[in-house]
């Protein structure tokens, strides 16, 4: 009878804890995510799967000879034209991601420490110019720098220029200025959340013991806005480098990127497998250039503290 008995209990006590387990927070989150995480494995992951295999093929115009070969990545890193493109690509996006955060970073804290309680207006004021179309945007500076535009009429105006200058317009400081204003917003918004988490306690503290604004903001403030400051380097440098858009509007030949030799690939070149091998080579340089950032700037917060 015990036998008999236990043997009966134990299937019950198993549905028992199967059922506790498909009740308890951690299973609906899993399943709550679920759907999300499918969507996106399909839509993300499957598409780089694409494109990884067909750096491994090659093509002759419209066939594809799917033997593997390593032949389009040693194009594509040994090619002197990639390699400058690649170079110029990383150099901008490092110049256009410091060059917003510092911009950012004082509005950031304004709207933190400062705010009050119009934060919310604040956050929305800054958003405003993102309500147009990206590349309104783009034409916009292209508008203002031109040989014609806002800037050279202003200078010209107050006596700082004879003549229209054309070093405004069409080059890699152009790509820097316009990208730097697309991604504004992009690097205000996460800074500002990294000082809303920091303890204003703290800031009394070090005022009560005899810190400064400059000392307190050394000691306190920039360490503990390090994630905010890490989150927007991110943002802003990894689309900087696959943005095509913005350098052939406001580049010119001087301003061409990496992004610009992939898009001429997958078009007009009608090469699938270089263009495949120069994103996926783009990808991981700019993995490792995102994680050596990251490193760097933890160690200066560290040494910070």
């Amino acid at each position: 009878m015990t036998a008999a008995a236990e043997g009966q209990a134990t299937p019950r006590i198993r549905r028992a804890a199967q059922k506790s387990l498909l009740q308890s927070e951690q299973a609906q989150g899993w399943a709550l995510i679920s759907p999300t995480f499918l969507f996106a494995l399909v839509l993300l992951v499957a598409p780089i799967l694409v494109v990884i295999a067909h750096s491994f093929w090659t093509q002759n115009y419209l066939t594809i000879d799917r033997t593997f070969t390593l032949e389009q990545y040693r194009i594509a890193l040994t090619e002197p034209i990639y390699r400058d493109l690649l170079l110029r690509s990383l150099t901008v996006a490092l110049l256009v991601s410091v060059f917003t955060v510092v911009l950012a970073y004082p509005i950031a804290y304004f709207i933190s420490f400062h705010g009050g309680r119009h934060k919310g207006l604040w956050l929305f004021l800054i958003t405003i110019p993102f309500w147009t179309s990206y590349l309104l945007r783009v034409m916009s500076w292209k508008v203002i720098l031109g040989y014609n535009g806002v800037l050279n009429s202003g200078l010209m105006g107050l006596g700082v220029i004879d003549e229209p200058s054309t070093a405004l317009l069409y080059n890699t400081t152009a790509v820097v200025i316009t990208l730097t204003h697309a991604w504004a917003a992009f690097a205000i918004l996460p800074i500002y959340v990294s000082l809303e988490k920091v303890d204003r306690t703290l800031l009394e503290a070090a005022t009560d013991l005899g810190d400064g604004p400059l000392r307190r903001f050394l000691r306190i403030t920039l360490p503990l806005s390090v994630p905010g400051i890490m989150s927007a380097l991110l943002i802003v440098m990894i689309p900087t480098v696959g943005d095509f858009v913005t350098p052939r509007l406001v580049g010119g030949k001087d301003g061409v990127m990496i992004a610009n030799a992939i898009q001429a690939q997958f078009g007009k070149a009608s090469n699938w497998p270089l263009g495949a091998a120069l994103s996926v080579t783009t990808m991981a340089v700019v993995t490792a250039m995102a994680a050596v950032s990251v490193f760097v700037i933890r160690g200066a917060a560290r040494l910070a503290r």
